[in-house]
């Protein structure tokens, strides 16, 4: 097809309308709302590229001329799964396909492949068990009560990891699971790391309970907290984040909301719009029910973002989305993987930096005032307050207002 010299708008309504055709020359009437979806991006050339993928438009194709079925199940039945991901949230976000849980979904779809991936029949066979009646069993209940988001999803595939590499250390020493002796068990906790030394406790307590592992004591395991930065590293970090222009401003907003209020990368990326209030004069932010300041200079940079964000929307899928950091799909926030491992490429502690940050609120503020507004638990505020040297022991009764972060 020849568009030289045509606008952007009619080439991609152009294609559009030949990827959509239902076969009688006209746009199926049901992807009409995701037609005027894509032609609302802000970029034409964008939505055009994607277009001329070598995937895409056969794939709107089949969905358009019902080869498939339009239902989750029909379109998730086509291929590659991220292009078909992609087009089933838009889907949903105009309206086409009722919602679901995408994480929940993505779980359900990966286990049985990887179930069938396990080579020792018995092992599938209580993997299997494991999975059915213990993991997806809780992820399930858990989607019913809200979306899962995709660190449950990640923890339950971790979950049943772990448990193959338990099956797989008592194979190698000639025991099935049933002859698990505690010597055994107590030897590979302590060669373990922490993390699976904690996740294994889940599948090793199923198999006890349901008989298909003798009865074992599993000894309780110590808490390992990341070693928080120095107060010094903090203050520098927050100080390229503030002045470094060659890192993409919403990595700087990310890693000073972690490091300056001490937030979560799970709870930073479900902020929304409207969390944000913006009186010139200041700036909050409210992160558990109660607006917090955010002290200059941090504010501007927070209102750059939000100038950049209005402008850089991604194409097509968060049109008029309310995140404040919307994703590639569509109803979605951007997903904490990613930002992590960018976070961690560019050498911003996440963890040990968040951890640091709330022992310097505390000894600011009390941990009865401080813990609320980030949302953290006050006993728990109240003993890294010790452990930093300050137990507010001789704090005056009567309402005070927080220090945070204004010394920087």
């Amino acid at each position: 097809m020849e568009h030289k010299g045509v606008c952007g708008w009619c080439v991609l309504g152009d294609m559009l309308t030949v990827a959509l055709d239902d076969g009688t020359g006209q746009i199926r009437s049901e992807l009409r709302p995701f037609y005027d979806r894509i032609l609302a991006m802000p970029r034409p050339r964008t939505g055009i590229l994607w277009l001329k993928k070598p995937h895409v438009q056969p794939l709107l194709h089949q969905i358009a001329t019902g080869q498939v079925p339009l239902t989750h199940d029909g379109i998730t039945s086509l291929t590659p799964a991220y292009s078909v991901t992609y087009i089933r949230r838009l889907l949903v976000a105009v309206g086409t396909l009722p919602d679901y849980d995408h994480h929940l979904d993505r779980f359900e779809r990966w286990l049985p492949g990887w179930l069938a991936a396990i080579d020792d029949p018995e092992h599938r066979r209580i993997l299997t068990r494991y999975a059915t009646w213990r993991v997806l069993r809780h992820l399930r209940h858990a989607a019913a009560q809200g979306d899962i988001g995709p660190y449950r999803n990640q923890n339950a595939r971790r979950q049943l990891r772990v448990a193959a590499m338990f099956l797989t250390d008592l194979n190698a020493d000639n025991r099935p699971l049933e002859c698990c002796t505690q010597a055994f068990l107590d030897q590979w906790l302590a060669t373990a790391t922490w993390s699976d030394n904690s996740v294994v406790r889940h599948f090793l307590t199923w198999a006890i309970r349901t008989r298909i592992a003798p009865r074992l004591k599993i000894p309780p395991v110590k808490a390992s907290p990341p070693a928080p930065i120095s107060h010094q590293h903090r203050l520098e970090v927050l100080r390229r984040l503030l002045h470094d222009t060659t890192i993409p401003t919403i990595d700087r907003v990310i890693a000073t909301l972690i490091l300056l209020h001490a937030q979560s990368l799970q709870h930073i990326l479900t902020l929304r719009l409207d969390d944000i209030t913006d009186n010139d004069d200041e700036l909050t932010i409210n992160l558990t029910g109660t607006p917090v300041p955010v002290p200059a200079p941090f504010d501007n940079l927070l209102r750059t973002y939000l100038a950049e964000r209005t402008h850089g929307m991604p194409p097509a899928l968060n049109i008029s989305s309310q995140w404040l950091f919307p994703g590639r799909l569509a109803g979605h926030p951007i997903q904490p993987t990613g930002i992590r491992l960018h976070l961690q490429h560019l050498g911003i502690p996440n963890t040990p930096g968040r951890s640091r940050a709330l022992r310097e609120l505390v000894l600011q503020a009390p941990p009865a005032v401080i813990a609320p507004l980030l949302g953290y638990n006050a006993t728990s505020a109240e003993k890294i307050a010790a452990e930093a040297g300050n137990t507010w022991q001789h704090y005056a009764a009567g309402s005070h207002t927080p220090i945070t972060g204004n010394n920087h």
